[in-house]
């Protein structure tokens, strides 16, 4: 990468630069003249490109001119659309070993050490509903908790109503009703949970004895369920609710914290609100941190399956076994027909904010998501929500839409989130914390109530990726040993559980 205060080159080969700052029409970029006004984060053509011919960015094809562009002609979705071209995706070619560091060099955090050895971050107490109708008990059940009783428990961070829009007008069988119980059972496992109630209305689809059946779980001291329907009504129900869960808190609240190795922990990797500058400071400093994370022992997972179409061969390329790359191709293919079937494409990418902030095709934001992700090795590939079991560098299906995609990895056993944003996310996550991190340091000097740490000072030359990296690593100890990100400041999360449904509701 080359850059002056005004611009920057990312590759070689690319033909595009991209504006640091606003560039008025006339103001010379790399001896050209900039034909238009480009605003800060969008792409100036450094050359002639012809119309069909490929838009180069980070050194890769981000789409093909439609007209002929003229060198410093800003280039957007006016003029560079989307081409599904062939792609270089030999299996394996840029594999990694895991290179782990011993257990005595690894760094450590101060983590909460479950009977049955599992490590959390957070120590909470949920009450999760099997459908929606019992949604308002739930929360009502919290709130009286939390007003009369939680400040009495020092050590319990956290009772939480995790409610979703689903649970009935399904099917019992099929997708639909799998992807639920697999997200619920994952949060009831969570080691983050330290004990759950779970509440029914009665006569829903999803019935909370075959979900605690499916989810391996019996009830005891730590697990209680009930049905509103079965306890005479709302009112009996809140009040048998907190009669449920008072032994609970005691018994949570004996959890203290520990060292433990970084090994335990598994990051959720998220992007919201991209802008042009996501692809070069936030995502590619996330990505050295995964890198420092994986040296560790521990474990970090992408998603959002539609926003890394057009860079997917850049993991096929990383697969650790011909099954692993066949198992992600296989979710592209399964997308590429779900959208289709709704009268979509899977091009329909990026969002009206990320084209506000210079991002143009699906390929050049897939080409900066995967960025996240580091370079070490792909080591395996897993549905929605399915426990992840294998440690290193993962990659869980979800939709691109960012609560169902952390909802998933949560279930999966992220028990920490990293977040990258460049228009402003203010993504919170219970159980587990949310560490926002910007794009640029002007919004993270804008929204500094709301984010952790500002990736923008690679842009201005302050620090280095390597750098930020290492800085985001030491965050992530810090808050998975206890240190509060801003969303928890905030007391966000509480609404954020959303559960991914692809089935009719009936």
């Amino acid at each position: 990468m080359t850059s002056s205060n005004e611009y920057l080159r990312l590759h070689q080969y690319d033909n595009v630069l991209i504006a640091i700052a606003a560039l008025s029409a006339g103001k010379l970029v790399e001896g050209i003249p900039c034909v238009d006004d480009v605003p800060a984060g969008h792409k100036v053509a450094a050359s002639h490109i012809a119309k069909d011919q490929a838009v180069i960015k980070f050194g890769q094809v981000i789409g093909v001119a439609s007209q002929d562009i003229s060198a410093g002609q800003h280039v957007h979705e006016h003029n560079c659309i989307f081409a599904n071209l062939k792609r270089d995706a030999a299996v394996g070619v840029d594999y990694k070993a895991t290179a782990t560091l011993s257990e005595k060099e690894q760094a450590t955090f101060q983590g909460i050490v479950r009977a049955d050895g599992r490590v959390a971050t957070r120590n909470m107490i949920a009450v999760m509903t099997t459908v929606n109708c019992s949604a308002t008990v739930a929360k009502a059940i919290v709130d009286r908790m939390r007003q009369q009783v939680l400040r009495e428990y020092p050590h319990i961070d956290d009772i939480v109503a995790f409610t979703h829009p689903g649970g009935c007008g399904t099917s019992a069988k099929g997708d639909n009703i799998e992807l639920l119980r697999r997200t619920m059972s994952g949060y009831m496992n969570h080691p983050n949970v330290a004990g759950v109630l779970l509440l029914g209305l009665g006569c829903e689809v999803n019935q909370g004895g075959v979900l605690l059946d499916y989810a391996g779980l019996k009830q005891g001291s730590m697990l209680q369920y009930m049905n509103i329907q079965d306890i005479g009504g709302s009112r009996a129900a809140m009040e048998r609710g907190v009669d449920m869960l008072m032994p609970m808190l005691p018994i949570a609240n004996e959890a203290r914290r520990q060292t433990v190795s970084a090994s335990h922990l598994t990051i959720g990797l998220q992007c919201g609100g991209s802008d042009g500058y996501s692809g070069i400071t936030a995502n590619p400093a996330l990505g050295a941190a995964v890198d420092l994370l994986v040296k560790n022992g521990g474990t970090a997972i992408l998603s959002e399956t539609p926003e890394i179409y057009g860079a997917e061969q850049l993991l096929i390329r990383r697969a650790a076994s011909k099954d692993i790359a066949d198992k992600l191709m296989s979710r592209i293919h399964w997308w590429e027909k779900y959208v289709a079937a709704s009268g979509g494409s899977m091009d329909n990418n990026p969002s009206t904010g990320n084209k506000k902030g210079g991002l143009t095709t699906i390929l050049e934001k897939s080409l900066g998501a995967v960025a996240k992700a580091g370079t070490t090795g792909l080591m395996g590939v897993y549905e929605y929500g399915e426990r992840v079991d294998q440690h290193g560098f993962v990659f869980m299906d979800s939709p691109g839409n960012d609560p169902y995609s952390a909802t998933g990895q949560v279930a999966s056993g992220a028990n920490v989130i990293c977040f990258t944003t460049g228009r402003g996310s203010v993504y919170g996550c219970k159980p587990a914390p949310s560490l926002k991190l910007t794009t640029t340091s002007d919004l993270y000097n804008r929204m500094k109530e709301d984010m952790d740490i500002d990736c923008g000072v690679v842009l201005t030359g302050k620090a280095t990726v390597q750098q930020v990296g290492e800085q985001i690593f030491k965050e992530v100890l810090d808050v998975a040993s206890g240190k509060k990100t801003k969303s928890e400041e905030f007391g966000f999360g509480d609404n954020e559980f959303l559960p991914w449904s692809v089935g009719a509701v009936m």
